[in-house]
């Protein structure tokens, strides 16, 4: 690793982040993205400048209780810093960069996707500190950023993992049908540092990542990326469904689980971790749809002047106008 530290001079250049190899290399990458398999997807190593990169993880924030609630409402063992752009000088002018015109361009150029639009908030997206144990069902994402009525169009995830053995669970996997894991086929890829993988978020990009399991000697490492996600406007109306949350599936039974097999304690304990995910994913989905009824329910009952509330929205063909009023409503509430 270099040992140059960004001075404060540094940080007032604003030269692009992304490494010159990937600049100069945007038609090739973009080929290889709309060509790949399971959906579209590109691993790009090096992604960043050595120097930013480095930077990212020198700065890295410490894993945090108060950031690590889980699906569940729970403390669990992934830690997410949304708000980056307080972690310290270089995060501010990173995050000030992700926001940039020449940083959504140049996406656009990477992916063949025009016209993506950053989110300000780093909505579910930042820092993300996985620790031992840790995993991340198949999922595939939410679609609709229902705050600007916006499609969620592409994941970016930058690795900082200085080292990282297959070893150790932890890979991001995409899958084609998770549904029907004998038919299923996986990418995977390893967490290595300043390794980026890019991929369209829709309606079949299954994805996630197996339980991180260290060695005694290496507990003290975890799981270290940065996530940033973009939207458009408009998708495909092929793409194009009504608003949903994320959707996870639990996680396989262990290979190693089938007829004639007899069970080991370390077989139980991952029986006992698979039944746990698949309980809480149940508990989380009966939530969600108590709570999504009751926003019907209140979505339906008549106004002062006995009109029902946001009945545009029941029709398919009012989607596109209700979605644009929702952007101006935003953009009139949080004028940056």
């Amino acid at each position: 690793m270099s040992q140059r530290l960004l001075s404060v001079a540094d940080l007032r250049v604003t030269r692009p982040m992304i490494s010159s190899r990937v600049l100069g290399s945007a038609a090739d990458i973009q080929k290889r993205f709309q060509e790949a398999k399971p959906f579209r997807h590109v691993v790009i190593d090096d992604f960043l400048e050595t120097d930013e990169c480095e930077a990212l993880l020198r700065d890295f924030p410490r894993f945090d209780d108060r950031y690590a609630r889980d699906e569940h409402g729970g403390v669990g063992r992934k830690a997410v810093v949304e708000r980056v752009s307080t972690i310290s000088p270089f995060y501010a002018v990173f995050y000030k960069y992700i926001n940039s015109e020449s940083f959504l361009d140049l996406m656009s150029e990477l992916t063949g996707i025009p016209d993506l639009i950053a989110d300000k908030t780093l909505f579910g997206g930042g820092t993300h500190d996985n620790q031992n144990g840790q995993s991340l069902d198949v999922h595939i994402d939410f679609n609709i950023d229902e705050r600007r009525m916006l499609h969620r169009r592409i994941n970016l995830l930058i690795y900082l993992n200085e080292e990282w053995e297959e070893a150790w669970g932890g890979a991001i996997e995409l899958h084609s049908d998770p549904h029907n894991p004998g038919a299923d086929t996986v990418e995977s890829f390893l967490p290595v540092f300043n390794r980026a993988v890019i991929f369209e978020t829709n309606e079949y990009s299954w994805h996630g990542f197996r339980r991180i399991k260290l060695p005694p000697d290496k507990q003290h490492v975890s799981r270290k990326s940065f996530s940033i996600y973009l939207y458009t406007k408009e998708r495909p109306a092929e793409e194009t469904v009504a608003p949903h949350t994320t959707f996870y599936l639990p996680q396989p039974l262990p290979e190693n689980i089938k007829a004639g097999h007899t069970l080991t304690e370390g077989d139980l304990l991952e029986l006992d971790i698979c039944m746990q995910n698949r309980d809480g994913l149940l508990k989380m989905y009966q939530k969600l749809l108590i709570e999504k009824e009751q926003r019907l329910r209140d979505a339906l009952q008549p106004n002062r002047d006995g009109a029902l509330r946001d009945q545009l929205i029941l029709s398919s063909r009012s989607m596109k106008f209700v979605m644009a009023l929702q952007r101006l409503k935003y953009r009139l509430r949080h004028p940056f």
